[in-house]
């Protein structure tokens, strides 16, 4: 069994675009996930839920987060948790970044 992967460096990780910001994955265990997402002013993580439990911390910049509904304004240093099985969203108010974990891991991320 080879010993799992527990260091990243910057620039570590696969990076994906997507439509106004890019994901990437930092690390990853069976059971926990760390990643990082990159917005441009005004780009939109859309509402949706799964059944992980996600935090998510604002490394930079200013988000409009709703969960189940709620809304509030939360800025760098700020941080949110995403209980399994909520609608959750974001729009970036100006370009920023979020580090998100989630677990158990989104092999969907994968």
């Amino acid at each position: 069994m080879s010993t799992p992967t527990v260091f990243a460096q910057p620039g570590d990780g696969k990076v994906t675009q997507l439509d106004g910001s890019s994901r990437r994955v930092i690390l990853d265990l069976p059971e926990l996930m760390l990643v990082e997402f990159t917005f441009d002013k005004g780009g939109v993580g859309a509402l949706h839920s799964h059944p992980h439990l996600q935090t998510s911390y604002v490394a930079e910049g200013v988000f409009e987060v709703t969960i189940d509904g709620v809304t509030q304004t939360i800025g760098t240093g700020g941080a949110y948790i995403v209980p399994s099985g909520l609608v959750h969203g974001v729009k970036a108010l100006e370009a920023g970044k979020l580090i998100d974990s989630f677990t158990p891991r989104r092999d969907d991320f994968l």
